[in-house]
């Protein structure tokens, strides 16, 4: 499996995401109440060992005590997997993930958005300087474009970018006028957001990890939209970056294939 630098660690350039062990499907309330009944602690160790057979080293997630228990369960096991947080002081405090020895902690972007959006910016900048305070590497996770150029532009001393495809945080007014004024039920996926924001990463020097490439899995259902979705991926972002994918193998072995898929586009500059 392909690698990149963040810090001193050497990442794979296929991460794997825990959006499914939250239970965040970003599809249905019942696929998200399956994923959570299934992915217990035990099956999450037994996943992330399953991710490291496959070349994937580094597991992203928000903080939860089954997450945890998950980590630890694995590393009991012989895990050596590496572990990034997503988090804020509204979703759990240093002290509970600091002990998990994350190697960067990332503010997570459906805070981060809102924030910019109020002009309160400043907050997400001082939660950045706290995680270094800890000693950790630190990073913003975002989905609209323009706020990772402001950061950029501004120097902020980020380790590290979360960036996702989609403006999923985009205001609903915002959204309906994109769309003509027509009102939608659940959520959005602008297919032109991810060329802006894969614009936007290419622009900037840190390593980001993208995620949401697989639109929650709208772009996995056939075979020839899911390998066009990898392509596209790691085609548009810097060979110093990576993906974050969430993987459910319930149904069928989705480690295997997207660490394939992975290998097969990450390999060369730019994915090509």
């Amino acid at each position: 499996m392909p690698r990149i630098a963040i810090g001193k660690h050497s990442v794979s350039r296929l991460i794997a995401g825990g959006n499914p062990m939250r239970g965040f499907s970003h599809s249905s309330l019942k696929l998200s109440r399956h994923m959570m009944e299934y992915y217990t602690a035990a099956r999450i160790a037994e996943f992330l060992l399953h991710c490291e057979k496959y070349g994937i080293n580094t597991f992203q997630s928000s903080y939860s005590d089954t997450v945890r228990d998950g980590i630890l369960g694995a590393r009991e096991k012989g895990s050596r997997i590496q572990f990034i947080c997503l988090a804020s002081p509204r979703h759990a405090p240093l002290e509970k993930i600091l002990p998990l020895e994350p190697i960067a902690i990332c503010h997570h972007g459906a805070v981060t958005d809102p924030a910019f959006r109020k002009g309160e910016a400043g907050r997400v900048h001082d939660y950045v300087k706290r995680v270094h305070d800890a000693g950790v590497l630190a990073g913003v996770s975002t989905h609209n474009p323009d706020n990772l150029a402001r950061m950029e532009d501004a120097g902020w001393e980020t380790d590290l970018y979360m960036t996702c495809f989609y403006y999923m945080t985009r205001p609903k007014q915002e959204l309906w006028k994109l769309l003509g004024g027509e009102r939608v039920l659940g959520e959005v996926f602008v297919a032109s957001d991810r060329d802006r924001m894969t614009t936007r990463i290419r622009q900037v020097r840190k390593p980001c990890l993208a995620f949401k490439i697989l639109a929650a899995g709208r772009l996995s259902e056939r075979k020839e939209s899911l390998e066009k979705a990898f392509r596209y991926a790691y085609a548009s972002i810097k060979k110093t970056d990576a993906c974050i994918v969430g993987m459910y193998n319930y149904f069928s072995d989705e480690v295997a294939e997207d660490a394939g898929l992975a290998r097969k586009y990450a390999a060369g500059p730019q994915g090509t």
